[in-house]
């Protein structure tokens, strides 16, 4: 089973600049990560963008869509920004039939070193074998239905909650 991996940008491949502090794109650290972590998953990386999430729009959400829906493999993981990570897996909720989309992030740049991108991403690998058809979030060891999560921008975790529907957010 060959896993797609989106990368689109966010805190999982932001770089800093040590002269004036800021933090920018250059390219993405998977393939590093993925051997770093002795990944031996057949995976086809496929850069789609390098974008802060705050700055996605709804173009750039139909290009992640356009994205899955082209790939070949049925099981995808994207790299994305957490901020508004949740919004992108909503819009792609019922749009990528057939597939299994595994959103997950970064808290803090691979590059740090003390980074949470290397669980997450292993995470959202394991995830993307098991979990059915869907579209999923995979943050802090766990999965979320994304009308069923939110990020808690306090504790900097991502967390289950009641969706507007009613429902209480649970597993499969």
């Amino acid at each position: 089973m060959k896993i797609a991996i989106l990368a689109t940008g966010g805190t999982f491949d932001k770089e800093y600049n040590e002269i004036n502090g800021a933090l920018y794109f250059k390219k993405t650290h998977l393939q590093e990560m993925l051997s770093m972590g002795r990944c031996r998953l057949p995976v086809r990386i496929e850069v789609v963008m390098m974008k802060d999430s705050l700055e996605m729009t709804e173009r750039d959400r139909r290009q992640i869509l356009n994205a899955c829906r082209g790939c070949e493999e049925s099981r995808i993981v994207i790299t994305h920004g957490t901020d508004t990570m949740v919004d992108t897996a909503r819009f792609l909720e019922g749009k990528v039939p057939g597939k299994t989309i595994v959103l997950t992030g970064a808290m803090v740049p691979y590059t740090f070193g003390s980074s949470d991108g290397l669980f997450n991403l292993g995470s959202a690998l394991s995830f993307a074998q098991v979990l059915p058809e869907g579209v999923f979030v995979a943050m802090n060891g766990r999965f979320f239905h994304p009308r069923q999560v939110r990020k808690d921008r306090r504790r900097g975790i991502f967390v289950r909650h009641r969706g507007k529907s009613g429902d209480a957010g649970g597993g499969l």
